[in-house]
């Protein structure tokens, strides 16, 4: 820790803790279209509404033993590691960044990043509400507190563009020539472009942003990363975010004993963004 007291630490990890908890209700709730705001959470199974005492961020998943106390339904352990990860993922940020606004806007990055990791996981899909949602507040937030902080709002804000631009436009340089390269050497694909589909060609919007393997909304969530990060950050974010990727993939190819098992880049690219926010390359963003 860079000399911020272990009370402030503990008070970050805290507000991860309950913030962790929301984001659960995000990951379960926006894919299925629902409110994330009302009604407060019930068991799917009973349909009975979680009391105040039981819904303690991971406490109350460890007194009940991961179970509904009303009809017993197993609660999945994902619940509370989203909650023991954000607030670690926030206790490490303000460790590294101390009491700063700055701290704030990576607590609202990580946050950001978490939610997408669970929803890709999930269902192999990326909100735009959530990515270009989150791509607004980093090129709005980020400028605008650099300024505040710095006296620099032209620079920061052209720091964030340009690494918007950069993370989301090398990915899409990737995708694109990935597409075209397995075109031309006949590569096949199960979902692309998909049963009784023709291959997109360059009048179609789908040429341009549909792409085998990688999902569009991953192109717009490594913008977010660079507009909050700049473009050495996205940089960083990328390298690493290709190697978690591929250990990810090698891992669920000896699990699943097949490689045709889907899965989303998303929780690559945010566990890489969480690593880039306590860990920076040392040079300028």
């Amino acid at each position: 820790m860079l000399g911020v007291p272990l009370s402030i630490v503990g008070f970050g990890f805290a507000v991860g803790l309950v913030i962790g908890s929301f984001l659960n209700v995000v990951i379960h709730r926006v894919p299925n279209g629902l409110s994330i705001v009302k009604p407060r959470s019930r068991c799917p199974r009973c349909e009975q509404q979680i009391a105040s005492f039981d819904n303690i961020p991971v406490l109350s998943w460890l007194v009940l033993r991961g179970r509904c106390r009303n009809c017993q339904l197993a609660i999945s352990a994902r619940y509370p590691a989203i909650e023991f990860g954000t607030g670690l993922a926030f206790a490490a940020i303000v460790a590294v960044h101390g009491v700063s606004p700055m701290t704030l806007v990576f607590w609202i990055f990580a946050a950001l990043m978490i939610a997408v990791a669970g929803i890709d996981w999930d269902e192999q899909w990326i909100p735009d509400s959530l990515s270009l949602g989150g791509l607004t507040v980093g090129l709005t937030l980020v400028p605008a507190v650099q300024g505040l902080l710095h006296g620099s709002y032209p620079d920061a804000l052209l720091s964030s563009v340009i690494g918007a631009v950069l993370g989301g436009g090398l990915l899409w340089v990737v995708g694109f020539v990935h597409a075209r390269v397995s075109v031309w050497t006949g590569r096949e694909f199960a979902h692309w472009p998909g049963e009784g589909e023709e291959i997109p060609r360059p009048s179609n919007l789908d040429y341009w942003v549909w792409f085998p393997g990688l999902g569009f909304g991953d192109v717009k969530l490594m913008a977010m990363a660079g507009a909050f990060l700049g473009p050495v950050g996205v940089l960083q974010v990328i390298f690493l975010a290709a190697i978690l990727g591929l250990v990810l993939g090698v891992a669920l190819l000896f699990v699943c004993r097949g490689a045709s098992t889907p899965f989303g880049f998303g929780p690559a690219i945010a566990a890489a963004a969480l690593v880039a926010i306590v860990l920076p390359l040392p040079f300028p963003g």
